[in-house]
């Protein structure tokens, strides 16, 4: 999943892409809420975090302006104002949760997977366990099962698999795995997607008679059941 964040503060900042990186989530900085809405124009994410306090203007304004202008994914604020007056205006400009500071980058993940979870398009919004045909990812703990079978996969490979599993039999290109598995600055020219859907092949596939993952000819791939 790919995720835009949004805070001036660079160590901050930084933290959470370190974070967010390593649990497997594509992500793009933006310190402010002009450079925000820059991105937004050139970007399709599926989540943002949104810090309040910006030196440009509120990210209440910025959160207002992602609506205004079609965003429909969820956003979660970040704030030291922790009155329910300011959650309320941060709410009613748009937002979806509010997490105030000081907090655990553990509860800001939780926060996260569950607002992931509510806009998931397999029904698996009650749960923490994405579910297609015989093959099951589990969210929290990070392991993948198909048949009962456990599979290892390194963060990257389950980054790959999670986006294939929220958006099952539709063909994804090239372009969009590299935007949602890595990052905008990522060459979508170079041959690491293929080379990643063939390792993932290898173990969520091949041991398997049923063949889940299918490449789709001038377009990209496809999670189904039949080719």
């Amino acid at each position: 999943m790919r995720i835009l964040v949004v805070e001036d503060q660079t160590k901050m900042a930084n933290f959470l892409k370190k974070g967010l990186n390593e649990v497997g989530y594509a992500v793009d900085l933006a310190e402010s809420g002009t450079a925000a809405e820059s991105y937004m124009a050139q970007g399709d994410y599926d989540l943002v975090i949104l810090d309040v306090m910006l030196p440009d203007q509120s990210g209440i304004d910025t959160a207002r302006h992602f609506r205004r202008d079609g965003f429909t994914g969820p956003i979660l604020m970040l704030t030291a104002l922790a009155t329910t007056k300011d959650k309320v205006h941060g709410l009613d400009a748009g937002a979806d949760d509010y997490l105030t500071k000081p907090y655990s980058f553990d509860e800001l993940h939780a926060r996260v997977r569950a607002l992931l979870r509510r806009q998931s398009p397999n029904g698996s919004s009650v749960s923490n366990i994405l579910k297609y045909s015989n093959l099951e990812l589990d969210l929290i703990h990070r392991k993948v099962k198909r048949e009962g079978q456990e599979i290892s996969l390194t963060t990257k490979e389950f980054a790959l698999l999670e986006y294939f599993m929220r958006n099952p039999e539709r063909p994804l290109g090239r372009v969009s795995i590299a935007e949602h598995v890595w990052d905008i600055h990522f060459d979508s020219e170079s041959n690491v997607i293929d080379v990643y859907i063939n390792l993932l092949r290898k173990k969520v596939d091949a041991p398997f008679s049923k063949k889940l993952i299918h490449t789709v000819v001038g377009t990209g791939y496809v999670l189904k059941e039949n080719p």
